[in-house]
């Protein structure tokens, strides 16, 4: 358990304390549930009621946040990211591998950082280099010629193709599978022609990769993942697609072949975006959206359609069908009225 005092934590996220200064603190909580020992935070004024009855032994909040009395607090411009931090501070969660395990192969062309781990059964193969204080979790396979950079932690069964690059401080979760072919066909008389995708995957520094995605490798050029990004789970991300600096995407979205994605975007759970178009820097798009042309400007777009009740949707569904037979006669009467 990793235990720290209130003036330690301060100092992580130059807070001002309220209340004791020397308030060993153990775990963070919600606001609801937590208990002596722990903190929680006040990121949403919907909440500010339970500060009167939360049992933690400190909480985190922004400047005018009336702490009531006995409270020990830190108080922050940005309480949640204070928390995340703070978390980050007091994590429990366990290394992905401890030292090598016998079980492990390791190629005698390998090059193995110093205060590396690698779990049982896990692969590295020919000519893979593998930087200091990397975990690799077990059953993992590190392909030829792969490299991965200084503190990147990889959970179990990941597999990463040849040739492959993961930066330093990159996190990616059990499932993934980072440089397999692309889409890649060409069609002749009816029949399929495979083209070998000869490109890799790049990925930059402090990226997070969730289960279960797969990013393709390049067909000629490379796929790219810039710096900070962070990918949810079960999403696919196809060759030769670029995705630019600190751009968040959540679960199963899908990024077709060669399209470019901005700095500071934000792409909803289960979009689709179209290949080789191309979206701007701090673009927002909602959960469910088809993307099906480039974004230009930065904003908030939507696509998705609501749930409604069966009968309704039946009965606009209905209407959509209408919908062009409509539009021809609207332009009729319109066109009588010009006349």
């Amino acid at each position: 358990m990793q235990q720290q005092t209130l003036q330690q934590l301060a100092s992580v996220i130059d807070a001002e304390i309220v209340g004791d200064e020397q308030q060993l603190i153990t775990d963070v909580a919600t606001l609801a549930s937590a208990k002596p020992g722990q903190i929680a935070f006040l990121a949403n004024e919907k909440y500010r009621a339970q500060l009167d009855t939360t049992k933690a032994s400190a909480v985190i909040v922004g400047p005018n946040v009336e702490v009531p009395a006995g409270l020990s607090a830190l108080v922050t411009k940005n309480p949640y990211a204070g928390f995340a931090k703070i978390a980050q501070q007091l994590d429990t969660t366990p290394k992905a591998a401890e030292g090598i395990d016998p079980s492990a192969q390791i190629a005698d062309t390998a090059q193995i950082g110093v205060n590396v781990a690698v779990g049982p059964l896990t692969i590295i193969a020919d000519k893979a280099v593998i930087g200091d204080n990397v975990e690799i979790g077990a059953g993992s396979y590190i392909g030829p010629g792969v490299v991965i950079k200084a503190n990147t932690k990889i959970w179990q069964q990941v597999v990463v193709y040849h040739n492959c690059e993961i930066g330093a401080y990159c996190l990616i979760h059990s499932g993934a599978v980072i440089g397999a072919d692309g889409f890649g066909w060409a069609n002749e008389a009816g029949k399929w022609v495979k083209i070998p995708q000869l490109g890799r995957v790049i990925i930059h520094d402090r990226v997070d990769i969730g289960a279960n995605t797969t990013i393709d490798r390049g067909a000629l050029d490379d796929t790219i993942i810039s710096s900070g990004c962070i990918i949810d789970n079960q999403c696919q991300i196809a060759h030769n697609v670029f995705i630019d600096e600190d751009t968040a995407i959540a679960g199963c979205t899908v990024l077709a072949g060669s399209c470019r994605i901005g700095k500071r975007c934000l792409i909803g759970g289960a979009t689709a975006i179209n290949g080789h178009i191309e979206i701007c820097d701090d673009v927002q798009i909602s959960g469910f959206s088809m993307v099906i042309k480039g974004i230009t400007e930065p904003g908030v777009y939507a696509s998705g359609i609501p749930a409604t009740p069966h009968r309704e949707w039946r009965r606009n569904g209905a209407r959509y069908r209408q919908l062009d037979d409509l539009f021809q006669r609207v332009k009729k009467i319109e066109k009588k009225l010009a006349d």
